[in-house]
């Protein structure tokens, strides 16, 4: 099995991305807009994909946050709004936002569920800093700590009712960067003590089955090496002083705030602990260059990976109705608090 998620082109799998995929046996892979025209569609491109691989629980993930990071949207998907609504809702009302961000979540998954995918990209546990880049923003749910554990927490367990593994997000914290790790490096110079905050979330929650590394270099841990390349950060930050120990993998490799070829990266990734890499955009030569660079999942990461799907296999969707009471449920919520979404 090759440690990496990848990638597809469009909306079925083309032959040559077929053969090439029933001989790399990637980990996983990941759906964009250019996959999702319909949930029929979605579920026939899913069931392609666990029947090359040969595996129920095999990982498809996607970017489903609500709010400006949306891959499967209107008008065949409901309109989810931001993450950060439900810290506006948390001002007013805690346990009505606890409430709100759960049936959210769950009825997201079950469009997840409905599409075949087991996976997403959410929660983000990055601790919303002013004055930072707005690429976080909106997306994240909050300035306190605790309150993002708060949320995050019942982000997952909606995601779970569905039957859909979440993945936290972007460890060790992305909410102070001042640049955009799509276009460059963000350096992060806070100190080690003011850091306790951006880490909190992420170990109020290390019992969570899949996290994703920021590509963000803390000079205050190894100002040499981002986080996701960096043996420091990921040993003895996020493994050590976080506690997380579950299945790691790395934000999308493609990124700009990263340097060298994508087999380059990816192996200097793995080579620093991340289980597997993550490289989105189906570019064939990408792929074959990272299959031959990477080798094969190390015992620890397969162990990691088989149990964050455990329980994840495709399975009929039955949720329909169930969907349509949680975004009932959560615009009540907010409506009752005078929240727009």
């Amino acid at each position: 099995m090759t440690p990496a998620i990848f990638g597809l082109s469009g909306t079925e799998l083309t032959d040559d991305e077929r053969a090439f995929f029933r001989e790399a046996d990637p980990a996983g892979y990941i759906l964009f807009g250019r996959n999702c025209d319909s949930p029929a569609q979605m579920r026939a491109l899913t069931d392609d994909l666990r029947a090359i691989a040969g595996r129920g629980d095999l990982l498809i993930t996607i970017d489903q946050e609500g709010g400006r990071v949306a891959r499967m949207k209107p008008p065949v998907w409901p309109q989810y709004p931001p993450q950060g609504v439900f810290d506006r809702l948390y001002d007013i009302a805690p346990i009505s936002a606890i409430e709100a961000a759960q049936v959210n979540a769950e009825a997201i998954g079950l469009d997840l569920a409905e599409a075949g995918l087991n996976c997403d990209a959410l929660p983000l546990l990055d601790v919303r800093c002013e004055g930072a880049h707005d690429v976080i923003g909106d997306r994240a749910l909050g300035h306190d700590p605790m309150r993002v554990a708060a949320l995050g927490r019942a982000v997952l367990d909606g995601l779970e009712a569905a039957g859909v593994a979440g993945i936290i997000k972007h460890i060790p914290g992305h909410g102070r960067a001042c640049a955009d790790s799509h276009k460059e490096m963000p350096v992060v110079t806070a100190s080690e003590a003011a850091l306790e905050q951006d880490i909190a979330p992420f170990h109020a929650l290390r019992g969570a089955a899949i996290g994703m590394s920021a590509h963000v270099t803390f000079t205050a841990w190894d100002a040499d090496h981002p986080a996701t390349q960096s043996a420091r950060v990921i040993g003895d930050i996020i493994r050590g002083r976080i506690g997380f120990g579950g299945l790691l993998m790395s934000d999308d490799i493609d990124m700009e705030a990263l340097s060298g070829s994508i087999a380059e990266r990816s192996v200097k990734a793995l080579e620093a602990g991340c289980d597997l890499v993550l490289n989105c955009w189906a570019k064939m030569a990408d792929m074959v260059a990272t299959v031959e660079a990477c080798g094969d999942i190390t015992p620890d990461a397969r162990r990691r990976l088989d149990a964050a799907m455990q329980g994840k296999d495709a399975r009929l969707f039955e949720g329909a109705e169930r969907r349509a009471e949680c975004i009932a449920k959560r615009d009540a919520l907010l409506a009752a608090a005078g929240v727009a979404a």
